[in-house]
């Protein structure tokens, strides 16, 4: 299934290339300063096995034209380290990386953008996730805390008069800061780096 997310996102990204002035101007008058919005992520649920039970809900303002600050609620589940990217590491969903359990995320962040030329931007993500932590008989064995962070580049694309927006992007993402893990799922987490590089991302939202 993130193949298939990855594939979709290529292809999003090939057609941006028809729509370049995506950038806010002072003369458009169908710039809106509100947006809600989620993550194409979400088509990740649709899987047989694994499904991360993943949701995201973004609620945006746009201060200029060119500074976006938005409040993002999510949460996912996932049995495999997050070090593992899913869409480049051939490691990630082999029984031997996978977590004796998995691990639950509840979190309120907030992303600062900025709007660098046309539609290019680039935006910070910085997100407290309390967490719980079910071991593979589906009991609770535990709680956590982590930050995760994203920083990403992408492109705006508008669409339909600026009523909808698409951004496909690519991220770093970061923990700084966790809290110990249970036994086995911190042997198998601190097996792989607290960066993970290239991750690829689809944004959409409505303007209002």
């Amino acid at each position: 299934m993130q193949k298939k997310i990855l594939r979709f996102s290529i292809i999003v990204m090939m057609v941006s290339k028809l729509q370049i002035k995506a950038q806010y101007a002072i003369t458009d008058s169908t710039y809106k300063r509100y947006f809600i919005g989620s993550s194409m992520f979400l088509l990740g649920n649709l899987a047989t096995t694994n499904s991360p039970n993943y949701a995201q809900l973004n609620l945006g303002y746009r201060i200029t034209r060119k500074d976006v600050v938005s409040l993002e609620l999510a949460t996912w589940k996932t049995a495999w380290p997050i070090g593992i990217n899913p869409f480049f590491n051939k490691s990630y969903g082999k029984p031997e990386e996978e977590f004796p359990g998995y691990i639950r995320d509840y979190g309120v962040g907030v992303a600062y953008q900025r709007f660098l030329w046309k539609g290019l931007y680039a935006q910070v993500h910085v997100f407290p996730f309390l967490q719980d932590f079910i071991n593979d008989k589906g009991k609770k064995i535990d709680n956590g805390f982590q930050i995760f962070n994203q920083y990403r580049v992408g492109y705006h694309i508008k669409l339909f008069k600026d009523k909808f927006f698409i951004q496909p992007s690519f991220a770093i993402t970061h923990r700084p800061y966790h809290t110990k893990m249970p036994e086995g799922f911190k042997q198998q987490d601190d097996k792989w780096p607290k960066f993970m590089f290239s991750e690829p991302g689809l944004h959409f939202g409505f303007n209002f």
